[in-house]
């Protein structure tokens, strides 16, 4: 199907790698100047919208670094594209908080551990306009020292660097060596082939040697194990926190005498140049001071509170539940996380509010003309024509064509590729700045993992009795001994209680049940020890028990994938108007499943891809969405099912799904009629139907397709 041109005479300006050039009419604007000259401590200022437009003003102002701190992780990884958009991504660093607190002894995982070391690297080195985005949690976390000091390990074609000296250095920093490389943190060697999964990498690299010698480095595609494009240089950044050194060994042996239970078993561990896991929660024994973010800016600088109060409110929140962990667990050391107003006190704090109080910033929101295209372009060509800048953002090539089909043309109007979530109207510089979600309504924050639940917890309650052997994912075999509630310090939690070997307990968070399931081998099995190499050494024979297997697997799979396919286009905007129409909220398990199905269609390989998942968990919209990218690409699709009762079914799913957009649904079942079934076959045969659901009869000798892209076998 031919994708649709945009008809509007909308101005593309290129504004190269960011929207810089924009911040001058903030930063000499008559509320910016009194914002910067106001002597209240902290001050508050109102901003109804805006706030990334005045974060990298401030720092474009103050030509220093600054931290903004939002209430949560996904404010954070909205805010940080959308700062890159103003001052461009080599000036914009996001640290995550850790998945768990301080005290639960659990690692980081590799990707946070070393976005984390990087964002620390480049503030520390930062000059000049900077900002760092970090959440209330990361914000109030004191950091260990050595954090962002290691620098990232640099390879390139030419690079002399033996196979076996690079899985050392791999190893000391914190990757763990694997038959497959398919996770950040993973690095396989094989021969002269080495794979190499960076913690900040969006795709794994493989690096085919000469002797010693890298002789080339490309990415690949974990699914697939199949080589990509070629890469000039790879940097492999540390993806752990705490580096293992003589100085921690030393350190960590000194307190061994001091310590009990597994707060000592761990620190021996370290001693003995180990890394347990959660050895990154001991730092605050380790180390005589642990630097709050804050404390790594230069005098002068600025931190700004995104959302004020509910910022405020979710510091404190997870301050007094980590305070109420600790003295549960009778942690022996200081405190690992301080109030965020100790933590930001040396410098100016900005709090932005949308509420009345505080000094007018004169940043206004699109008010009713949000999400309502035709009002909004009203409003745009109205402002356009009193003299005001007017300037449309979007995410891609894409979508900046449908904004010209939608808004047709608007004199001055300029365009601009960025990551902005809102825009803003600022009366007092004159300058009006929509994006494409203020004209088409904002997407629904469901691009994220979803937040485990109470009945989360209660699922695993139900699924173990008190006695039951279960499974930790990082401590071995345990006996189940129930759900504890805790109210501490005002903050409740609910526990699941693990008993290992020689009396050890560990309290798992009702948001960690993940880690934990149910032990489904055949005979009672041991009860594995806290800190010990049981668990290790049994994961390692089963690892070694299916290499071969795995092995064998991606051999046969390496030959079938040199079969060439057809690599279909990027998504079109018509695609995410039919993602936005979905009327459920996406579990992180389906929106994984759609983008690596959307990734494998993009691939000039054949797709063989097996998607599992109980009734209910949304197998059906994963092939609604992979069926409208082949037809939108030109090309039919045909759905096997099992029963006529399914078809009937599915015939009524893609049919409600498709009937905004011109794409035919036929369906071919002993419920269709025989004269029904010869037009659906000559439809089909024609190329004049796009998505043909059938049962068994789907895959007779006379059902042809004149351009089959897409077979879904349910």
């Amino acid at each position: 199907m031919p994708r649709r041109a945009a008809t509007g005479a909308v101005r593309v300006v290129e504004v190269g790698l960011s929207l810089e050039h924009l911040l001058e009419s903030l930063v000499t604007s008559e509320p910016f100047e009194r914002l910067l000259l106001s002597r209240r401590r902290p001050i508050s200022a109102r901003a109804e919208a805006g706030e990334d437009f005045l974060i990298a003003g401030l720092a474009f102002a103050l030509a220093t670094p600054i931290l903004a701190v939002t209430a949560g992780p996904h404010e954070a990884d909205a805010l940080g594209p959308a700062l890159e958009a103003w001052l461009g991504s080599d000036r914009v660093a996001v640290l995550p908080a850790w998945e768990a607190l301080p005290y639960e002894g659990i690692s980081p995982s590799p990707e946070v551990a070393a976005r984390r070391a990087d964002a620390v690297a480049r503030l520390r080195g930062a000059k000049g306009a900077f900002v760092v985005v970090a959440p209330a949690l990361a914000a109030m976390q004191g950091l260990i020292p050595t954090l962002g000091v290691v620098p990232p390990l640099e390879l390139a074609p030419g690079s002399e660097l033996p196979p076996d000296a690079l899985a050392g250095r791999l190893v000391e920093l914190g990757y763990t060596r694997s038959d497959i490389v398919e996770h950040r943190g993973e690095f396989a060697v094989r021969g002269g082939v080495a794979d190499i999964f960076p913690g900040t990498a969006r795709r794994p690299v493989r690096l085919e040697y000469l002797g010693d010698e890298v002789e080339s480095i490309r990415e690949f595609v974990p699914s697939t194990q199949l080589s990509t494009k070629p890469v000039a240089i790879a940097r492999v950044p540390p993806v752990r926190e705490l580096v293992v050194d003589e100085d921690v060994r030393g350190r960590a042996e000194a307190l061994v005498p001091e310590m009990t239970g597994r707060i000592r078993d761990s620190l021996q561990s370290l001693a003995d140049g180990l890394h347990p896991e959660g050895a990154e929660s001991l730092a605050p024994l380790l180390f005589d001071h642990l630097p709050t973010p804050a404390e790594l800016l230069p005098d002068g600088s600025w931190v700004v509170l995104t959302q004020a109060t509910r910022t405020q409110d979710r510091a404190r929140a997870a301050f007094e539940e980590a305070d109420a962990l600790a003295t549960a667990l009778t942690w022996p050391g200081p405190p690992a996380l301080r109030p965020l107003d100790g933590s930001l006190s040396t410098h100016v704090q900005l709090h932005l509010t949308e509420f009345t109080e505080g000094e007018p910033t004169g940043l206004a929101s699109w008010g009713s003309a949000q999400g309502n295209a035709a009002e909004l372009a009203k409003r745009l060509a109205e402002l356009s024509a009193i003299g005001y800048r007017t300037v449309l953002t979007a995410a891609g090539h894409g979508s900046l064509n449908r904004i010209g089909e939608v808004i047709g043309d608007i004199a001055g109007m300029e365009t601009a590729e960025a990551s902005l979530r809102n825009g803003f109207v600022f009366a007092a510089a004159k300058l009006a700045v929509a994006t494409e979600e203020d004209l088409f309504g904002s997407r629904r924050h469901t691009r994220t993992a979803p937040r485990f639940t109470k009945r989360r917890t209660d699922a695993v309650g139900d699924e173990l009795q008190p006695g039951d052997y279960a499974v930790h994912r990082i401590h071995g075999v345990s006996r189940y001994a129930g759900i504890t509630h805790r109210a501490l310090a005002g903050s409740e939690r609910d526990y699941l209680i693990l008993e290992y070997a020689e009396g050890d307990k560990l309290y798992v968070p009702s948001d960690q049940v993940g880690m934990v399931a149910r032990y489904m081998g055949g005979d009672a099995p041991r009860l594995h020890r806290m800190g010990g190499t049981d668990w290790a050494r049994a994961t390692g024979k089963v690892r070694k028990a299916v290499k071969d297997m795995a092995g064998e697997l991606v051999r046969l799979y390496s030959v079938r994938m040199a079969v060439p396919g057809h690599a279909f286009g990027p998504d079109t905007p018509w695609q995410r108007e039919l993602e936005d129409a979905f009327p459920h909220e996406e579990t992180g398990d389906q929106l994984i499943a759609i983008d690596d199905v959307k990734r494998d269609m993009e691939l000039p390989k054949p797709m063989d891809r097996l998607v599992c998942g109980d009734v209910g968990f949304g197998k059906t919209e994963i092939a609604v969405r992979a069926a409208f990218k082949a037809v939108m690409e030109g090309k039919q699709v045909a759905i096997l099912v099992p029963t006529t009762l399914l078809a009937e079914q599915h015939f009524n799913t893609f049919s409600e799904r498709f009937s905004p957009f011109p794409v035919k649904v036929a369906m071919l079942s002993r419920f269709v009629d025989p004269a029904q079934q010869r037009k659906v076959l000559e439809a089909a045969a024609k190329g004049t139907v796009d998505v043909v659901i059938g049962t068994h009869r789907i895959i007779s000798g006379d059902v042809k397709f004149k351009d089959l892209g897409l077979l879904v076998v349910d």
